[in-house]
Order: C-alpha cells, then sequence, then structure tokens
C-alpha cells in the first residue's frame, strides 16, 4: 500500500547514504530490501521498516545486500528479521558482466539448485559447478561477482542458507535437524558451527529468543512471513489467477482474514533431491496492513519448504522493484504502477496451460485444462473440499495418447505440442524453473512443434521470471497499443517496446489492463505456431 503522503526522495536519492537514513527514519516499505543498516554500537543490521528506535546517524553503514552487512561482522536483527525483506537486484540486458551476475545470484537463490546436502568442500565445488553451468571459469565468477557485490559468491551462499534456517527456525515448528538439512547443510553439527560463528548463538537458543512457534493446527505449519515492496495491486493479481484458475487444483478466496491463494503441489525429485516426489497443499493469504503474505503448508512439504517459499515469491513477484520498474513505464502506463507479472508454481503446468491457451479464450483455455485435470491428475486429501486433486504429471501427459487427448476437446496440434512439452520436461532436457537459462530455453520451446514465439516469451515472462520477456504478436497487445492495422503489428509492437527496457514484461501486464477488462482477455495469433500446422 503507497503512503497518503509519501517522503519526497526518490529511489534515486536512496542510493546515497543521507538518502536511505531519510528512508530509514520514514521506515518506507518501498525500500525494503534495497538497503541494511548495520548499527554499529549494537552489531545489529536491519531492514528500513524496523520498528525499533532510529539509530544516530553516526552509528549507521549501509550495505546493499545482507551478506555484505554479515561479511562486515553485522548480526540479523531478531525484530525486524532481515531474511523476510524482498530480493533486490539490478536488472540489466547490455553490460554483459551485470547479466552474468544476476544469473548467478539467481541461482543461488534458488533452493532446488543447491547442492543436497553440503559437505566439507562442498562449498567450492558449488562455485566450480555453478561457473561451468554459466559458461565460465571460476575464477572468473568469482571476479566478476565480488567486484559487483563485495562478497563472494561462497559469502553470498552462506548468508542465503543461514537466513532461510533463521526463517524456518522462527516461523515453523520445524525439529532443527530437518531446518539444517531443508537449508542445504550436512549435519547439525556444521549447521550449529555455522550459526554460532555467523550469528554468536546456537539455532535453539535463536527459536526460543526469536519466538519460533508451534504448529497452528493438525496438518499445518505456523506462518511463513514473506514480504513485498509496495505498491502492489493484490486484487488485480488474484483476478488474474482466479479467471485461470482450474477447479480442484486451485482456488483463489476472499475471506474476512485477508484475500489469498490456495493450491495442491507436486514437487519432483529432479528438484528436491529426495528419494520419491513430494506432494502438499499451501495457502497464501496477504496481509496488506504489513505488506506480507502468510504462507502455510502441509507438513509433508517440511523437507523442502525453502523451495516451496521460493516458488511461492515467484509465482506471487513479491520480489519485483516497483520503483526501478514505475521509474521507466509510469510515463507510458501510469495506471498501473502496482501492477506484477504473475508466477507460476510449476512450470510445466504453466507451460501445458500456455500450449492450451493459443488461439482461443482464456474461459475455452481454462475448459480444456480443467477436463485434462480431472482425466489425468491424481486425488489428493487437502483441509477444503474445493482443493483435491493435483495436475498432472510430464510423464503421465508424455505417455497420452491422441484418443486420450482428443476425448478432451484438444485439437491435433495442440495434442502433438503437449506431448512433445511433456517428454522433453520428462527427460530433463528442457528445465522449466527461474533459474533456467533464457535465450537457449526459448529456443528449445520454439523447436517443439506447435510452440511458437509467443508461447515461448509467455513462459519466459511467467515461468523463467524474465522481465523483459515481450510476446510481440499477441493480438490483445497489439489492440491495446493501437497497432493492429499496421501491415506487420508484431515489428511495430516491438519498436514501440525498446523504451520499457529492461521491464517489458510488466509493460505487457499493463497494456493488457489498459486495452480491456481483463489482463490477456485474449489470445494470441501466433504465425510461428501457425507456420508450424
Amino acid at each position: 500500500m503507497t503512503p497518503t503522503a509519501p517522503p519526497s526522495y526518490t529511489a534515486t536519492d536512496v542510493a546515497s547514504d543521507e538518502g536511505r537514513y531519510l528512508a530509514l527514519q520514514a521506515r518506507d516499505a518501498r525500500f525494503d530490501g534495497h538497503f541494511f543498516t548495520g548499527v554499529t554500537s549494537t552489531g545489529i543490521y536491519c531492514r528500513p521498516v524496523c520498528a525499533v528506535r532510529t539509530p544516530r546517524r553516526e552509528n549507521c553503514r549501509f550495505f546493499a545486500l545482507a551478506a555484505q552487512a554479515e561479511s562486515a561482522g553485522f548480526r540479523p536483527c531478531l525484530r525486524c528479521r532481515p531474511e523476510l525483506a524482498p530480493q533486490a537486484m539490478v536488472w540489466s540486458v547490455q553490460d554483459a558482466s551485470g547479466i552474468l551476475v544476476q544469473q548467478a545470484v539467481r541461482l543461488l537463490d534458488a533452493p532446488d539448485l543447491w547442492p543436497t546436502p553440503a559437505a566439507p568442500g562442498e562449498g567450492s565445488a558449488t562455485v566450480a559447478r555453478l561457473a561451468e553451468r554459466l559458461g565460465v571459469s571460476d575464477r572468473h565468477l568469482r571476479r566478476i561477482f565480488e567486484a559487483a557485490l563485495g562478497v563472494s559468491p561462497l559469502q553470498y551462499l552462506q548468508t542465503r542458507r543461514l537466513l532461510t534456517a533463521k526463517q524456518l527456525l522462527t516461523d515453523t515448528a520445524m525439529p532443527v535437524t530437518q531446518v539444517a538439512l531443508a537449508s542445504g547443510f550436512a549435519s547439525v553439527r556444521r549447521f550449529n558451527a555455522a550459526f554460532v560463528g555467523h550469528y554468536g548463538l546456537n539455532p535453539t537458543q535463536l527459536r526460543r529468543n526469536g519466538g519460533g512457534s508451534a504448529a497452528s493446527g493438525a496438518g499445518r505449519t505456523s506462518a511463513v512471513r514473506l514480504a513485498w515492496r509496495p505498491p502492489l495491486d493484490v486484487a488485480a493479481l488474484l483476478a488474474f489467477f482466479e479467471k485461470r484458475q482450474f477447479h480442484g487444483v486451485e482456488c483463489v478466496v476472499h475471506g474476512a482474514d485477508g484475500p489469498g491463494l490456495r493450491r495442491t503441489v507436486r514437487l519432483a525429485r529432479t528438484c528436491t533431491g529426495l528419494p520419491q516426489e513430494t506432494t502438499g497443499w499451501l495457502s497464501a493469504r496477504f496481509d496488506l496492513a504489513r505488506h506480507q503474505v502468510l504462507l502455510q503448508t502441509s507438513d509433508s512439504l517440511y523437507p523442502v519448504l525453502p523451495l516451496v517459499i521460493r516458488r511461492v515469491r515467484a509465482m506471487l513477484d513479491l520480489d519485483a522493484d516497483p520503483a526501478a520498474i514505475n521509474a521507466v513505464l509510469h510515463p507510458h502506463f501510469p495506471e498501473g504502477d502496482g501492477l506484477r507479472v504473475p508466477g507460476a508454481f510449476d512450470g510445466f503446468e504453466l507451460a501445458v496451460r500456455a500450449v492450451l491457451g493459443q488461439q482461443i479464450t482464456v474461459a475455452a483455455a481454462r475448459t480444456l485444462g480443467q477436463r485434462l485435470v480431472e482425466r489425468l491428475g491424481e486425488p489428493i486429501a487437502t483441509p477444503w473440499p474445493g482443493l483435491h486433486r493435483l495436475f498432472p504429471t510430464a510423464a503421465t501427459l508424455a505417455r497420452a495418447d491422441g484418443d486420450t487427448l482428443g476425448q478432451l476437446g484438444i485439437v491435433r496440434q495442440r495434442q502433438a505440442a503437449i506431448v512433445a512439452l511433456a517428454r522433453a520436461v520428462d527427460s530433463g532436457a528442457l528445465p522449466l524453473h527461474a533459474g533456467a537459462d533464457v535465450p537457449s530455453t526459448t529456443a528449445a520451446l520454439c523447436a517443439l512443434p506447435g510452440i511458437g514465439d509467443w508461447t515461448a516469451q509467455y513462459i519466459a515472462m511467467r515461468v523463467l521470471r524474465w522481465p523483459d520477456a515481450f510476446p510481440a504478436g499477441d493480438v490483445a497487445l497489439h489492440k491495446a497499443l493501437g497497432v493492429q492495422q499496421h501491415k506487420n503489428p508484431a515489428r511495430a509492437a516491438q519498436e514501440a517496446s525498446q523504451a520499457w527496457r529492461p521491464w517489458r514484461s510488466y509493460a505487457v501486464l499493463r497494456a493488457w489492463a489498459a486495452g480491456g477488462s481483463s489482463a490477456g482477455a485474449a489470445q494470441p495469433t501466433d504465425a510461428q505456431t501457425l507456420s508450424k500446422r
């Protein structure tokens, strides 16, 4: 929620330490996660929204990252809890080193890409594997990482693990052993040693001091808090999901305790490292006054809770930086400052939805998806009668024959696209998650039968979390931009979009909202897809 009378300073002003101190005095949630304040008189670092008495200016040191504050010897505040802060990263589409650091940070932030578990010497191996994945030497990665952020990749990863563990200790009743393993540590002994070394107290002391609570009910964790930066148009975000929800799989709720989203969850062994797939349910409720999402899950998701948290943050776009986005887009779309790009909990599920939605209305695509879920999805027990089904796995759809899919009303061309997509994902050849490489993934998608540029860009926008994705062939976008009468409307849209980089994904959402009563109400005419049929 935007303050009724916000301070006169801007995001540019806050780049200076004096500007940061002004934001700290105002406790302005718009700058949460943009910086952390280390207080030399206490040895503690805080978020700018911390409710404690504002420290004197001469006692404040400012850091862009929690890892920088911890590297300087500061411990996280037990009151404002730095682990709750939205992630902050400056996006670039031109600077090669900046792009590489962005990709490295995204991978280090993703629990499903952490080694499981972290064994002695695992840290150096992690950096080596990360460098190999990014196509550079580990020495080069360390050099540009430290030059850009002032800490090493290992320091960043260790801070991320410890803050994740701190959140689980405070917000859940998970046993310490389970917290240690879920946070990427090989043993409780190594976990305790790291905790004492960084924070000066052991995990059980932190749980007592930090107020870790018992489960709030049978089969539920206590609420895990996930913060966001205002403004966030919660109503528009939930309306987007509600228009596309499949009964039994997900449900938008408007209860007395706040709006929210519930859904069933399936996590494959390949992303958890566990011996079998993990299933369960989650409930995400918006606390509008505190700019937080309160997340509850089934006990079955305890071992993978860091991964669930990460995916929920991506699904609800909680790490978006409205100040940076609005600085570019507000002159073009002044009514959309609070709009976020809806993500996806499961990349494969969203990709199937995108294929089903090609060239038909949202309502028609939802009907086809509902039939698919009822025919091929598996039952699951949850606390809510309306939530009782899992979306089909990639393996299930890879084996689906034409008769099965045809009986659901799915036309032959999209049957081929769904099966090809499922086989690519099931084999591991096509990773669909926020850490995947955008150019290679979109190219691999376009190489599949029945999938063209619109579908690939839509998946990049919602699954890969690429802020500069742009489905240039989208009909609703053409209408919103007034280019539908051009000889080549896609090219005209591309030319217009250059002014919105690197936030074109957000521009698309704003254009959809400005051009009709609902975002994305019209589906694309994908020339590349048509040419493949």
